[in-house]
């Protein structure tokens, strides 16, 4: 079964946040909220397998056992099954129980991006327009949206206010990517400052320039989760998206013990969010969750590390939802 990425993820997003999706012959209310998050570059050998072998043997130094790497010993397992559980436990128990994904050949599930850059602002773009923008996006530079995002369209045809249509994200691009009219929807990208008062913000603001970041651009994604919790909490927003970056980050620098942490992290926030989300009244029952990615990665130990044009099996991707 062949799933497009954005245009699916588009149609599912929309119909459920405008209360048009039909469930048994009940149709989901029109306040329900959607929370989306995505993984930058995402493969689907480790969403479905786990730690990949021969990516981990090929980062070893000559002479160095597998076996007796950290990395190995938290994360091995002898089955995909196994160890994709090993890898994100919270993840896959919740999709497995209340949702659903694509993505997996193995099962015969495919899920692929339209675009052909298979870099990030198209892969995003794809996602939050609903098609690919070839000819208008052909770089990660961060020139406004030239379509309107499916973030502003939800808040024009639910008739939300800016503070209820909220992104949050690692990468400062976002705020050229989410959007398509400045200042339509809330969005906190970069080592942006949050405005909320409370002691934990203000420490997470101070601590997010302090500590700095490995990349250019880019920010630790527990700042960006933080910041976050911190306004989901405060303005209860009925559209939030959450955008997570160590997952590309880690795999250009080669650094695939570090790149496994950061799925391990993330599946511990999706946990936070989700347990949260299910302790609220006017969240619990009524908040869609989609998880998906950006764009793929080469399939070989010499390629996990990269994407784009020249390694087209980027174009394979994954996307889950809960409901």
């Amino acid at each position: 079964m062949l799933h497009r990425l954005a245009i699916s993820a588009l149609v599912v997003a929309s119909a459920l946040a405008l209360g048009e999706l039909r469930t048994g012959g009940q149709t989901v209310d029109p306040g329900d909220a959607v929370v989306l998050v995505t993984l930058d570059g995402a493969r689907t050998e480790e969403i479905f397998g786990g730690l990949d072998l021969d990516v981990l043997k090929s980062t070893l130094k000559e002479g160095q056992k597998v076996e007796e790497v950290p990395t190995y010993r938290t994360f091995w397992a002898p089955t995909p099954d196994e160890r994709r559980r090993k890898l994100m436990p919270f993840f896959w128990r919740l999709v497995t129980e209340d949702g659903s994904i694509a993505g997996n050949v193995a099962l015969g599930s495919e899920a692929s991006l339209t675009n052909r850059r298979l870099f990030s602002y198209p892969g995003y773009a794809e996602i939050l327009v609903g098609q690919a923008l070839d000819s208008a996006i052909t770089s990660n530079d961060p020139i406004r949206n030239p379509e309107e995002t499916v973030l502003e369209g939800l808040r024009r045809k639910r008739g939300l206010s800016r503070e209820q249509v909220a992104t949050f994200a690692s990468w400062d691009v976002f705020k050229a990517i989410a959007e398509h009219t400045e200042g339509a929807t809330t969005i906190n990208a970069g080592d942006e400052p949050l405005g909320i008062a409370g002691a934990e913000v203000a420490l997470t603001n101070r601590l997010q320039h302090e500590t700095g970041s490995p990349w250019d651009h880019t920010r630790l994604d527990a700042f960006t989760v933080h910041q976050a919790m911190a306004y989901l909490e405060s303005a209860r927003p009925r559209i939030l998206y959450v955008a997570l970056d160590e997952t590309d980050d880690w795999a250009h620098d080669g650094r695939y013990d570090r790149l496994l942490d950061a799925y391990s992290r993330t599946d511990r926030w999706l946990e936070r969010l989700w347990t949260w989300l299910q302790a609220q009244p006017d969240y619990r029952g009524r908040t869609h969750l989609l998880i998906t990615t950006d764009h793929g990665r080469g399939h070989t130990p010499e390629g996990w590390r990269h994407h784009g044009e020249k390694y087209p099996e980027a174009q394979g991707v994954w996307m889950a939802f809960v409901t």
